[in-house]
């Protein structure tokens, strides 16, 4: 049993995660969410690695031309730093019923086909990068169940069907809301989920 628990936590300390924060303003409780999961990870010996779109300087309206797009610099980090990982952790708002226009533009400047996916000779698609798990964890004032059950989770939908078809899998949702009537016990509350999902790595 001794020698299982050691193994265990052997691989735990392996795990690398990247943290990558949707929100356009630092000063969001968003990025309270992204250092209590970090703070959990760390305790669990992760290492963690975290890209805030917000402070990122690319153009969200560069790619016009698929074929003949070439990804800006930093950027390029991004695409190592998702490489790198083994779990990835996506956290924004929801807006307007899906992700702020900075994160889906991130997604598409850097989620490309040849990093990805690739589409082979055959037409068969090869999944780039397989073995990794992603965390979703969003903020709306939604009350959670009619965002999830009458409105159907189109934001979840949305990263699972992309993070799947790149390999990424299983891809789970974690929803903070209502955010513009919660009390500052309730956002301690859910700082301290946060930080336990990130304890739990997952």
């Amino acid at each position: 049993m001794g020698l299982l628990h050691l193994c265990n936590k052997k691989n735990i300390k392996m795990k690398k995660v990247i943290i990558i924060n949707g929100h356009p303003n630092p000063d969001s409780f968003n990025y309270a969410l992204s250092k209590a999961y970090k703070k959990g990870a760390e305790k669990r010996g992760a290492v963690v690695r975290q890209i805030d779109i917000a402070n990122l300087n690319f153009d969200v309206f560069e790619l016009k031309l698929l074929n003949n797009f070439i990804v800006p610099k930093v950027l390029e980090q991004a695409q190592i730093d998702i490489k790198w990982a083994d779990h990835l952790v996506f956290v924004h708002p929801i807006w307007w019923g899906t992700l702020p226009a900075i994160l889906k533009s991130f997604f598409e400047q850097t989620f490309l086909m040849g990093f990805a996916a690739q589409y082979e000779a055959n037409g068969k698609i090869t999944k780039l990068l397989e073995g990794k798990t992603a965390r979703i964890i969003s903020t709306m004032d939604t009350p959670v169940w009619i965002y999830k059950y009458l409105l159907k989770d189109p934001s979840f939908k949305t990263h699972k069907a992309n993070l799947n078809f790149c390999g990424i899998k299983p891809v789970k949702g974690t929803y903070y809301a209502p955010i513009i009537k919660s009390t500052k016990e309730q956002r301690e509350r859910w700082l301290t989920q946060a930080e336990q999902l990130g304890m739990q790595l997952k």
